[in-house]
């Protein structure tokens, strides 16, 4: 029986079980924002006592923020800038910089673009500690009791749930969505029925209440715009994980059930306190039927849960892209799946967000004094995205300049207040996604720049390959048996190990492999253009293989794969000789010695190439050098 087939012109049928998967893995972290959102937006007013324009105009800025922010400017936008169907900040990146020919542009979009990839991964340390708190502080509410249970059980959630990322998660997974969707009609209907008891709160849906808010209250108004923008954290997950759903699942979702659901559940919070101030102190919980609370305090545990998992899987993919596109030293990378090639496990980085988190939630306690060091990674990343995305859409796409300007410029100044209002709150705690940006910020371009002078200082020092080809045949050089496979970065140039292999051994190999291993720019490489190979004289062969930024080499299953191509590949008769480099500060360093330092520390606890490229530990031969920097 034939397959059907879809008419020309037409898209697939939006599959149910895609909506379902990007309920768990999309949206768990914007789908958490109401626990803390309207709370830490509401504490600003407390002071003078909560009246209904304040209220009412709070509502007002978080639904224009989800309709603006959230929308039009990722789901409407942002989402059409895709890099071979991958998105996310890295993506956007390598995309804002195909065809650049300007040096100068290149360095600076990226740096924007790992900006962005480090306030990111200040947003996996805050997310987990400031969601599984703010879900566990509903205990409060069932019973004041209960409050010195609060952060021992945070500490113990958020241990186990960084334990258990070893085991993959392919078979939680399939829990979450189903979780999440119970989640979302749960706070969809909670909202509704404090709005029908108060439908009067839907006046906020006009942005003039948000407008007079601003305009009376001025500085106070400018200040709880930080709060605000708690309503759209996660935003970014939206544009990040298009790859893994695509662009139909993720609008639909949004659209016809997240959107609702948060709009309904933040009016019925507003309802709520309009009926009730003293609720301001957990509207969340307050909302929720007495006999319900428990239930509910679990639900939203499990739900912040989901979200802090999908920001953990998050940072173990960006890490890989950022080690593929060389910004990050070689890490252990474990996947976790036989069948999805995107589920892995970076054992490094899972131990350091684990030790972050829980310095977080020991060091602040409380969600509300999380929320201040939350909003400057959000809109951080925000404004990060927003200028990328201004130069993919002009060069790209082809956007005439006052298109770019009237769309991208405004949203712009958007996340620009949004960041500013953040600013303010760097002394309660607004300096951790700072101070761990500039951090990484630093790591990552001081590997950049270190990883740039060990090439120019190979090159000036390395024999060129056609001048080592010439000479060969004069030289009598002893060929013996067997394959020997030489690693090389740059194929022009003789491998450091085949010259220290002949100095020390004085002999070659009967066939001879010198393998360049090339990362793009783009998500994916295709199986038919991973690997290419020229033979270079008898018996020696170049070999380039090919690596997108979402994938993990595996070296002696490509070389195994270019039998297809006619070259004679033993993978038992073949060694692969590797350069071991031991680095050391030059007498007149070319770096700042603290980013000198910086970059011995972290060559000297890199990943070795062997278990990075996924080599046969007893068919390595590791021939030392000492190099100068």
């Amino acid at each position: 029986m034939n397959a059907p087939v879809t008419p020309a012109g037409t898209q697939p049928a939006l599959r149910i079980g895609a909506v379902v998967g990007v309920l768990g893995i999309v949206y768990g972290d914007i789908g958490t924002s109401p626990l803390y959102a309207f709370k830490a937006s509401m504490e600003h007013f407390k002071p003078t006592g909560v009246t209904s324009w304040e209220v009412l105009g709070v509502l007002s800025l978080i639904f224009w923020s989800l309709i603006l922010v959230v929308t039009v400017k990722y789901v409407m936008l942002v989402m059409r800038a895709d890099n071979r169907g991958e998105g996310g900040i890295l993506a956007l990146m390598a995309l804002a910089q195909r065809g650049v020919a300007n040096e100068r542009l290149r360095v600076i979009l990226a740096l924007v673009g790992i900006s962005g990839a480090c306030l990111f991964f200040g947003d996996g340390i805050i997310t987990p500690a400031v969601s599984v708190l703010s879900a566990l502080e509903g205990l409060e509410i069932v019973s004041p009791h209960l409050q010195e249970f609060v952060l021992p059980l945070a500490a113990v959630v958020i241990v186990l749930l960084f334990v258990i990322q070893s085991r993959g998660t392919g078979s939680i997974g399939n829990l979450f969505g189903p979780v999440m969707a119970v989640w979302f009609i749960a706070i969809g209907v909670l909202g509704l029925l404090a709005i029908i008891q108060r439908p009067y709160v839907l006046w906020a849906l006009s942005p003039t209440y948000g407008i007079a808010l601003m305009l009376q209250y001025k500085f106070v108004a400018f200040v709880a715009l930080g709060s605000v923008v708690l309503s759209v954290t996660g935003a970014e997950a939206l544009y990040a994980d298009m790859g893994h759903f695509g662009v139909r699942p993720i609008r639909f979702a949004w659209m016809w059930l997240v959107l609702p659901a948060l709009v309904l559940n933040y009016f019925g919070q507003g309802a709520l306190v309009l009926a009730d101030p003293a609720a301001i102190e957990n509207p969340f919980f307050v909302l929720c039927p007495e006999i319900l609370r428990l239930p509910m305090v679990l639900l939203a545990t499990a739900a912040t849960v989901i979200a802090s998992q999908a920001v953990i899987s998050g940072a173990y993919s960006m890490t890989r892209q950022c080690m593929q596109l060389g910004f990050l030293p070689r890490m252990t990378v474990r996947h976790t799946s036989a069948a999805e090639e995107g589920q892995i496990f970076v054992p490094q980085i899972n131990s350091a967000l684990l030790v972050g988190v829980l310095i977080l939630v020991l060091a602040f306690r409380t969600s509300d004094a999380l929320a201040a060091a939350y909003g400057i990674a959000v809109t951080g990343t925000f404004i990060c995205t927003c200028v990328l995305a201004i130069v993919v859409f002009r060069r790209q796409f082809h956007w005439s300049r006052t298109a770019t300007v009237l769309a991208f410029g405004a949203f712009l100044i958007v996340d620009g207040i949004f960041f500013a209002a953040n600013i303010m709150k760097v002394p309660e705690g607004g300096y951790v996604p700072l101070v761990l940006g500039f951090a990484l910020i630093a790591i990552m371009t001081s590997w950049h720049r270190g990883r740039e002078l060990l090439l120019t200082k190979w090159r000036a020092e390395s024999l060129r390959l056609d001048t080592f080809l010439a000479r060969l045949p004069q030289s009598r050089t002893v060929r013996v048996p067997g394959m020997g496979i030489f690693m090389t970065g740059n194929p022009e140039f003789v491998p450091t190990a085949l010259l220290h292999n002949l100095k020390h051994n004085k002999v070659l190999h009967e066939r001879v492999l010198f393998v360049t291993v090339h990362n793009e720019d783009f998500p994916e490489v295709p199986t038919a253009e991973r690997s290419t190979v020229k033979e270079l004289a008898p018996g020696i062969h170049q070999v380039v293989i090919r690596y997108g930024f979402m994938e993990s080499p595996n070296l002696p299953r490509d070389l195994a794969a270019l039998q297809t191509q006619g070259l004679d590949f033993n993978p038992m008769q073949a060694s692969y000789f590797l350069g071991r480099e031991t680095l050391v500060a030059d007498t007149v360093p070319k770096m700042p010695l603290w980013r000198l330092w910086l970059f011995l520390v972290m060559a000297r606890n890199a990943v070795s190439a062997t278990e990075f490229f996924r080599i046969p530990s007893d068919r390595v031969v590791e021939l030392g050098v000492r190099v100068a920097i």
